[in-house]
């Protein structure tokens, strides 16, 4: 007879890895990702250039059913998109300019938003973990041009449009939740 599995400690980061083939389904991802997400998370997105991170915000504003269309906020820092229904606003951060940390991202105010909205920080990593202990960090990371044998890059190819998306819950409140919907 097998033994119970241990209850999962809230301490303890919970994760999920998926594989996203294309660009529609990164934006579907953010879709299945928004009906998680409720007033008061954090979500930080990490990857590099080109990775993804402004679609799968797309895909969760669509989820969301926010006002406008969620482009990057590079320019702007911040974008505030309101719930055209009964769900939370979307705040969209893009704190790649930002060099002062906590600091610097105070001044946007977020920590009031955070309370009545969902916060989803682009380049966030390193400068707002400490606006709360429970947090959704999402790490994009996509194959960039594939090696030839002689070495040189190998022409684009429609494995440059895989990413795999590891999807982290940080703290209680993501310890119950079940991140596995995410790879249906």
């Amino acid at each position: 007879m097998e033994a119970p599995a241990a209850p999962h400690n809230p301490a303890e980061p919970v994760s999920v890895e998926i594989t996203v083939p294309s660009p529609d389904q990164m934006r579907e991802l953010g879709r299945r990702l928004a009906k998680l997400l409720r007033a008061g998370d954090l979500v930080m997105l990490s990857g590099e250039l080109g990775a993804g991170k402004t679609t799968l915000t797309r895909g969760l504003g669509e989820g969301l059913g926010v006002r406008g269309a969620v482009t990057s906020p590079t320019f702007v820092i911040a974008r505030v998109h309101p719930g055209l229904g009964d769900g939370p606003p979307l705040v969209h951060v893009d704190a790649y300019r930002l060099s002062g940390g906590l600091d610097e991202m105070e001044d946007l105010d977020l920590d009031v938003s955070l309370s009545d909205s969902v916060v989803v920080v682009e380049w966030g990593e390193g400068k707002v973990e400490e606006l709360t202990d429970e947090r959704l960090q999402v790490l994009i990371h996509r194959t960039v041009g594939t090696a030839s044998t002689s070495g040189a890059a190998a022409e684009p190819s429609d494995a440059d449009e895989v990413r795999h998306v590891t999807v982290t819950g940080i703290g209680g409140r993501w310890a119950a939740v079940d991140l596995g919907v995410l790879t249906a």
